[in-house]
């Protein structure tokens, strides 16, 4: 039984035809991203990564680069003989970079709200090194720490998850000038390759696979290792998979992306290569079976239907677009040191500002501006 999908009429007679997507995968990358949101909101109030609520939240991650390499291989691999590289690239940039973009303006617009005690050095930025960052944000130009103007050493300091579009456009452009040639022999010889890289970098250094946001040689490492196991084994697996039926496939597939991300800390201090064994094994074996799942199941009902397309509609917004909120409601919870309890009408607060937050910005910005360039730069009249 083929997964429920919705088709997208072309615009044009000689328009590559938009293929037809799978729902249930929209609706688990928005249940990954308002996880993310959670995480971070708690993450505020934890000294360590052992007290962090949601403790594996930052996998979500490497799920979103395992259903990237499905995707776009799913929607590219066999398009080849009618869409050049150049007409990629336009697509991928016409799609992610408008919300990068937004992102970037928004964190501008917050980033005097967080000076404080937490990042004083805030205080001392004057606006023309402000808006400078926030321009080489708009064209993904990552920053050194020379140039940080927060104090976190983030590559795009106005807006720190930036840093995992920065890996998605290397993805993208690997797999327009590389992969998308190779056989799936030698794709799946990368893929062992690639899970032994990250499984070392995870089980032989801290234990996890946080990092990946600051250009140094750390954090650049962690960042190809996150990368690259998690986007060729999603392209691997739309070359190779066998979908079959599976009912209740996207409340099974939320329950175990929800838990996965939630499951505390393991082995504690002393035994931190337990951890990295439990992170390598999710990003390794789970993420790609729940992607397997995914795409297999149905969406029945109306309800069903809705909450998949709302959530599918708002995962990248709200994920591009939240943490300049995490910034001001950490700079405000250790300015005036809060607990967690005494916080939390403000932490609420700033989740469900960041689902509205979202969806403005989808609604108001990223669809009528999508659609510009689209007529622009993408439908062949």
């Amino acid at each position: 039984m083929r997964p429920h999908i919705i088709l997208q009429q072309s615009m044009s007679a000689d328009t590559i035809v938009s293929k037809p997507h799978y729902r249930i995968l929209d609706g688990l990358r928005g249940v990954a991203a308002l996880m993310v949101v959670a995480m971070h909101i708690f993450e505020t109030h934890a000294s360590t990564y052992h007290e962090m609520i949601i403790n594996h939240g930052y996998l979500a991650v490497d799920f979103f680069f395992v259903l990237s390499g499905f995707v776009i291989g799913y929607a590219y691999d066999d398009r080849w003989n009618k869409l050049t590289t150049k007409e990629f690239f336009i697509r991928r940039l016409a799609r992610l970079q408008p919300m990068v973009i937004m992102g970037m303006v928004i964190g501008a617009i917050f980033f005097y709200t967080q000076d404080g005690s937490f990042w004083p050095k805030i205080s001392e930025v004057p606006v023309w090194s402000m808006l400078l960052i926030m321009l080489l944000g708009f064209f993904m130009i990552p920053v050194p720490p020379s140039m940080d103007i927060r104090g976190w050493a983030e590559m795009y300091p106005l807006n720190g998850p930036g840093w995992t579009l920065f890996f998605e456009y290397i993805g993208n452009i690997l797999y327009a000038t590389i992969l998308r040639r190779i056989s799936n022999t030698i794709l799946a010889i990368l893929v062992f390759l690639a899970a032994c890289f990250l499984t070392h970098m995870a089980v032989t250094g801290k234990g996890d696979v946080i990092g990946g946001w600051a250009i140094d040689m750390v954090n650049i490492h962690i960042g190809f290792a996150r990368l690259l196991y998690p986007f060729l084994a999603g392209l691997l697996l739309s070359r190779m998979a066998k979908l079959i039926y599976i009912k209740n496939a996207f409340l099974w597939c939320s329950l175990l992306i929800i838990t996965a991300l939630s499951i505390p800390r393991i082995g504690g201090q002393d035994n931190l290569w337990m951890n990295g064994i439990y992170e390598s094994l999710i990003i390794i074996f789970l993420f790609p079976a729940i992607v397997y799942m995914g795409a297999s199941g149905d969406v029945k009902g109306k309800f069903s239907s809705k909450l998949c397309n709302f959530l599918g509609h708002i995962s990248y917004p709200i994920y591009i677009t939240h943490y300049p909120l995490i910034y001001t409601y950490t700079a405000w919870v250790k300015n005036n040191k809060l607990t967690l309890q005494e916080a939390f009408p403000g932490a609420l607060l700033v989740f469900f500002s960041a689902i509205l937050l979202a969806w403005a910005c989808l609604k108001l910005y990223d669809e009528p501006v999508r659609k510009w360039l689209t007529a622009k730069f993408i439908t062949r009249k």
